[in-house]
């Protein structure tokens, strides 16, 4: 016979459980059904725990490099610039490149604190055709010269 104590327990148990259960959304009706879900659950959270981690040092390794988006507007470009971090001299390079390439900029956001960040609307070269390739070719190679020239030569990326 069990005392009231020992009831009291059981309760106690039998209603956690019935919380593991239902937290884990397990169907089993066994104690020990109910366990090896539990467990197999906490696995699961762990794989998307480590799975997650590794998503936000791809994402923050990616914020380190340079990325060059060129995006054909019209009879223009839309130009999208990110570097990990501002060289001097960065967005006058940059725009030389532009100037090289006989774009105008039509409109242009700045901003080279920490990082370096420009969004660029260019008027495309009237006399010779240019083409995204091309564009992103030049800005990136502007990167280049700038940050080896300012001893912070790189990895530019090329997606």
């Amino acid at each position: 016979m069990m005392s009231s104590r020992e009831r009291k327990k059981a309760a106690a148990l039998q209603e956690k459980l019935q919380i593991l259960r239902s937290i884990t959304h397990s169907r089993a009706l066994s104690n020990t059904s109910i366990i090896m879900d539990a467990s197999k659950y906490i696995k699961e959270l762990k794989h998307k725990v480590v799975r997650l981690n590794q998503e936000i040092a791809c994402a923050q390794d990616a914020l380190r490099q340079n990325r060059v988006t060129v995006e054909t507007l019209g009879h223009g470009f839309l130009v999208n610039v990110f570097s990990g971090k501002s060289c001097p001299g960065l967005l006058v390079s940059i725009l030389e490149a532009f100037d090289e390439l006989g774009l105008s900029v039509l409109e242009a956001t700045a901003s080279c604190a920490d990082t370096f960040r420009l969004q660029a609307i260019g008027g495309e070269n009237l006399v010779e055709k240019v083409d995204e390739q091309a564009v992103k070719q030049a800005v990136l190679q502007a990167i280049r010269s700038c940050c080896s020239e300012t001893g912070r030569d790189r990895d530019v990326d090329d997606e």
